[in-house]
């Protein structure tokens, strides 16, 4: 499979298939199609692989699309202002991604849900308390909200993330919170009571504009009637 990402802040990428090979997605990512691209939809494993798809943001089916009879092309759009990146995912090379983005993978790669082993991370580090875990074998595409600033993090190094900053990052690194020091500057810093820790080692994908951030910026100018 070949592809090719286009577009700047709406990207989308383009997948040229072989005879046979197949794209998964999720969620009716699908922009456009050339023909002989096939759609079926399975559950895509156990019952409980599905309901943890659900949880983690995603359709508890997915949608299989196979190249019949010749090579094939079908591109996926990205949902939200950013970036698409490539990712090979293979056994040791997990990665955990933050709700929502997945958006297509080749047909080796499996979606699950991942939790948080800790109940705070979960609940106050800003992420949820599930994620998403790619595992298995192949490239799957994840979206970034805007722009993805990425770090090689060396076993005990650590990166504080503001909620919501954290796109990715690999399943060998482990996910914490930690409150914000000092009273006023809790109250009245303006960056929340708390913030996610990363600790190496692994590979973190950051993002500059979280969905959540843009929607808290344009919230006083929207305007509601009865």
């Amino acid at each position: 499979m070949k592809y090719t990402i286009k577009g700047d802040s709406l990207p989308v990428v383009i997948c040229e298939l072989e005879s046979g090979e197949q794209m998964i997605t999720e969620k009716g990512s699908m922009s456009w199609m050339s023909p002989n691209m096939q759609m079926s939809t399975s559950g895509g494993g156990s019952l409980g692989k599905a309901f943890g798809r659900m949880f983690s943001g995603e359709s508890i089916f997915q949608n299989i699309y196979t190249a019949k009879g010749g090579p094939g092309m079908i591109a996926f759009a990205s949902s939200f202002p950013g970036s698409i990146r490539p990712v090979e995912i293979s056994p040791g090379n997990e990665l955990i991604v933050q709700k929502s983005g997945f958006l297509a993978s080749t047909s080796g790669v499996d979606l699950s849900v991942f939790f948080h082993k800790k109940f705070g991370a979960g609940l106050f580090g800003g992420e949820g308390f599930i994620m998403q875990r790619l595992s298995g074998r192949g490239l799957a595409f994840i979206e970034i909200d805007g722009t993805a600033i990425e770090y090689d993090l060396k076993p005990g190094q650590q990166l504080i993330v503001d909620t919501g900053y954290l796109a990715a990052m690999s399943a060998t690194c482990k996910l914490d919170i930690q409150s914000v020091p000092g009273l006023k500057n809790a109250l009245f810093g303006g960056e929340g009571l708390f913030n996610t820790v990363v600790t190496g080692p692994g590979h973190v994908i950051l993002q500059t504009m979280p969905v959540s951030s843009v929607a808290g910026a344009i919230q006083p100018f929207i305007v509601t009637g009865n």
